[in-house]
């Protein structure tokens, strides 16, 4: 993480105003209009009447996703779902009271506590207790591989053992061999068994992305174990070129997705940041322009209490970088740049 933060500030401190900025900033929104975790259309109007609420277009949005097994989607409405409820949870109280065995409103319950616990000092033992409300989750929904996706995280809060954890992970595969979430929590708990578990991380995310289908967000694996690379602190790094190849296999997986799409926008917003990190400024840039106004809040805030700004920053940081190193053609408001930057 040192050698990244480092990176990121020697971008803001010794970039300077250059002719070529304004065309590189072609394809890229103004700061203002950039959004954090901007929900997509389907999640924005259960998120307003919770706001004012009402449970009811959040209970049929998760019933929904149930009913047609789109289990990606799924988890993530659940997270944003927890995360709006972690501060106002009125209208979850309302939902479990009307509704008290609906297995959504019980995921979203576990989900919320869970993510209390974590913030606690005494975060093993808070969610050692939570697991009567994990377990009743997965049993409501029995199809259901997101509760799967929460135990998994649960263990790794616990300290669960290896054994543990696997049989969890056999449940899991059971209901949604691909699914990403699963995949993601089982990389976060294998990174943090040991110090230098960054090879076992590769090595588990590379042979889920060569078994993934193409389009498959789980093709994005490799590039979170690269980033769980540059997080860590004096761990004996993965080779430069495992890095990059990892890399590279998320930006063709990018390059399937619209621009603008929140659907692939935390995992290009976890791919640029690897991008600079190897500083690979051009293909940074063209990732920006992808995620368009798209931020997450993940991965920036690793690294800052402030992820939309340390991603404006970084964003802008990059343009200057590249512009610096690019020559101006011609006179002033007539040249254009040749190759990849045109």
């Amino acid at each position: 993480m040192v050698r990244t933060m480092s990176l990121l500030r020697a971008l803001l401190g010794t970039a300077r105003p250059v002719r070529n900025a304004p065309q590189l900033a072609d394809g890229l929104p103004p700061d203002h209009a950039v959004l954090l975790d901007a929900p997509d259309e389907r999640l924005a109007p259960a998120l307003v009447a919770a706001a004012l609420g009402d449970h009811e277009p959040a209970a049929k949005l998760l019933a929904a996703t149930r009913g047609a097994a789109e289990w990606e989607s799924r988890d993530r409405y659940v997270k944003r779902l927890a995360a709006f409820a972690h501060s106002r949870d009125e209208w979850l109280t309302g939902w479990l009271a009307a509704t008290p065995h609906d297995p959504d409103a019980l995921l979203v319950r576990a989900e919320v506590a869970v993510r209390r616990a974590w913030q606690s000092p005494a975060r093993a033992e808070r969610l050692r207790e939570l697991a009567p409300l994990v377990d009743t989750a997965a049993q409501a929904a029995p199809r259901d591989p997101v509760p799967w996706r929460l135990a998994l995280d649960h263990a790794r809060g616990t300290g669960a053992t290896h054994a543990a954890f696997e049989t969890l992970w056999e449940q899991a595969l059971r209901r949604a061999a691909h699914h990403y979430g699963c995949h993601a929590a089982a990389l976060k708990y294998l990174a943090t068994q040991r110090r230098d578990a960054h090879r076992e991380c590769f090595d588990f995310a590379e042979q889920a992305a060569a078994d993934a289908l193409p389009g498959s967000l789980i093709r994005a694996l490799p590039v979170r174990a690269a980033l769980a690379q540059l997080l860590a602190r004096g761990a004996a790094p993965v080779a430069g070129e495992r890095v990059d190849a990892a890399a590279d296999l998320a930006v063709e997986l990018s390059g399937r997705y619209a621009v603008a799409d929140p659907w692939p926008a935390e995992v290009r917003n976890v791919l640029v940041y690897v991008l600079v990190g190897r500083e690979r400024w051009a293909a940074a840039l063209d990732q920006f322009r992808l995620i368009g106004p798209c931020a997450t809040s993940f991965p920036w805030s690793s690294v800052s209490d402030d992820p939309l700004g340390r991603f404006l920053d970084a964003r802008h940081g990059v343009r200057l970088r590249i512009a610096s190193d690019v020559p101006v053609r011609g006179r002033a408001g007539r040249g254009r740049f040749g190759g990849h930057y045109a």
